[in-house]
């Protein structure tokens, strides 16, 4: 068995991961920004028609801003589809875990593993999407960034999108590879 898929079997799913690790606020915040997730039908019917089981390996923590932001997003993707199995380690539960993922030299979070049905690294994102990073740049920086989200709605909209189509991009690679391919005769 792969490290990658002992690492998946030890976490949580979505609400779990809340249930024990996140206080009463922090719920709150996860719950409303989820509810505050929209899929469009294009993208609900994306999700429903993946072919291949994308795990993401999601190292967080209720606490942080940019986990309760985003996870919330992969919570939906994983509410939409069976094919999509979101499992939630917490950051500071396992060690070995967050110091292999790095991110800039850093403990960010959240950081995705997104892992074939055998446990194979397919890809790795995280800690915040580009629209995230512009939007954050527009309003520290005190400049003109291309791209920008003007609001916190529009920013949701275009995190929703640059998940999805990360999780779109493993998935065909999932789809298209040949040792997947041979072991599901297709």
């Amino acid at each position: 068995m792969s490290v990658w898929l002992e690492y998946f079997e030890q976490g949580l799913p979505y609400e779990e991961f809340l249930l024990k690790y996140g206080l009463d606020d922090a719920r709150q915040r996860w719950q409303e920004q989820y509810e505050r997730v929209e899929l469009s039908e294009p993208q609900r019917q994306l999700l429903q028609s993946f072919q291949r089981d994308v795990l993401l390996l999601c190292l967080a923590s209720p606490w942080c801003g940019d986990c309760t932001l985003q996870v919330p997003i992969l919570g939906r993707f994983a509410a939409e589809t069976e094919r999509v199995k979101l499992r939630l380690l917490e950051r500071d539960e396992v060690p070995e875990l967050r110091d292999q993922l790095l991110v800039n030299g850093g403990r960010r979070i959240p950081v995705v593993l997104f892992l074939s049905e055998d446990g194979y690294e397919a890809a790795r994102y995280g800690d915040r999407t580009l629209s995230r990073y512009r939007y954050l740049a527009s309003r520290e920086l005190g400049q003109t960034v291309a791209g920008a989200p003007k609001d916190e709605q529009e920013l949701l909209r275009a995190m929703v999108s640059e998940w999805l189509n990360e999780l779109e991009r493993v998935h065909w690679l999932l789809r298209l590879s040949p040792r997947l391919r041979k072991l599901h005769c297709d």
